[in-house]
């Protein structure tokens, strides 16, 4: 239950610094909003080779590998994203470090939800 407590509130700071580099008077736009897609399809590719490939005692796996791939080319481009409104001018650069700290603190949220609720006994993410 601690760690459901503590998934939850890094989640919510998270989407706090979002929300701020959002939502300053002195910032303004919501485009940064747009980095909410990445936060979704994230644990996308994880779950279909988690369907797919039934052997989880093999060491390597095509599949779990290619997860691996897709899912740290979704988490660059989410990291990527608010840099280059920063550099074309659409956001402020103080939006971006916001953006970019929500980012971190997201993406480790995620990270930790797998690491605590994906080991496979009767309390897991599996049967939900």
């Amino acid at each position: 239950v601690a760690a459901l407590v503590a998934l939850s509130f890094s989640g919510a700071i998270g989407l706090t610094f979002l929300m701020l580099g959002c939502a300053l008077e002195y910032y303004g736009v919501y485009w940064p909003l747009f980095v909410l897609i990445f936060y979704f399809i994230c644990p996308i590719p994880h779950f279909i080779a988690k369907r797919v490939s039934d052997d989880s005692d093999a060491t390597s796996s095509a599949c779990r590998e290619l997860a691996y791939f897709f899912t740290t080319g979704i988490v660059v481009s989410a990291f990527g994203f608010p840099i280059i409104l920063a550099r074309v001018e659409a956001i402020k650069w103080g939006a971006c470090g916001l953006v970019l700290a929500g980012n971190a603190v997201i993406f480790l949220t995620i990270l930790g939800f797998f690491l605590v609720f994906g080991r496979g006994d009767d309390f897991s993410w599996e049967q939900w």
